[in-house]
């Protein structure tokens, strides 16, 4: 899941992007919407995260002007500004969430993950191919009952092949659904982490290459 994160301020703009990748999100970051704007002209996201203030004033009428352009994407309202009317005012705006300032990054994160999933397909709480189980709730993974130790950038990638299973994903789509504007798109990284999750989940293969084009899961027709 991609996150675009508009905040001005660098020191809590820092502290959304760190809590956010930390869990596995891409997340791209804008100070103003003028850089918003050019990020959402390239790149597809989940959820929007703003801050209700920026150097252009209120996100309010920002986002507002936006919705009414046709802009879908679920927005999440962070700011210091929490009166009622406040509050009121930015969901008529168009937010879809609202979280005051000073926050808990734990909650936020959960907050911008339930975004995320309403506007794309629901998944299961859980996943299986063959023995392996995927609790998409706790963020776990199983492999014949045993508990398996994957980074968030490795659950991304595999939570994404069993999404689109059993149908073949490209690394231009693994890459762009799950890594953001700090990764090296010439680099080699998507073959990295899929290099790594195949030796987590041991034998037999889950995960087939397709040569030329990307991976799938795989397990023996199953």
């Amino acid at each position: 899941m991609r996150v675009l994160v508009v905040e001005d301020d660098p020191e809590v703009r820092g502290v959304v992007v760190t809590a956010l990748r930390a869990v596995g999100f891409a997340v791209d970051q804008a100070a103003d919407w003028s850089q918003a704007d050019v990020n959402m002209s390239v790149n597809d996201y989940d959820c929007l995260v703003l801050d209700r203030i920026l150097p252009e004033g209120d996100s309010a009428g920002q986002l507002r002007r936006r919705r009414e352009a046709g802009l879908g994407v679920p927005a999440l309202m962070l700011t210091a500004l929490d009166d009622v009317t406040d509050r009121v005012a930015g969901f008529e705006a168009g937010a879809d969430d609202y979280v005051v300032k000073p926050f808990i990054a734990a909650e936020l994160v959960l907050r911008v993950r339930a975004l995320c999933r309403r506007r794309g397909t629901m998944l299961p709480p859980v996943m299986r191919a063959g023995d392996v189980e995927v609790d998409t709730a706790r963020r776990e993974v199983r492999r014949d009952g045993v508990l398996l130790t994957l980074t968030p950038k490795e659950f991304s990638v595999l939570e994404m092949l069993l999404v689109r299973r059993p149908a073949v994903v490209t690394r231009s789509d693994l890459f762009e659904h799950c890594w953001d504007e700090q990764a090296d798109p010439t680099s080699n990284v998507v073959d990295v982490v899929v290099g790594q999750l195949r030796r987590k989940l041991g034998e037999p293969p889950l995960i087939t290459t397709v040569r030329g084009t990307g991976y799938r899961v795989d397990l023996a027709g199953r």
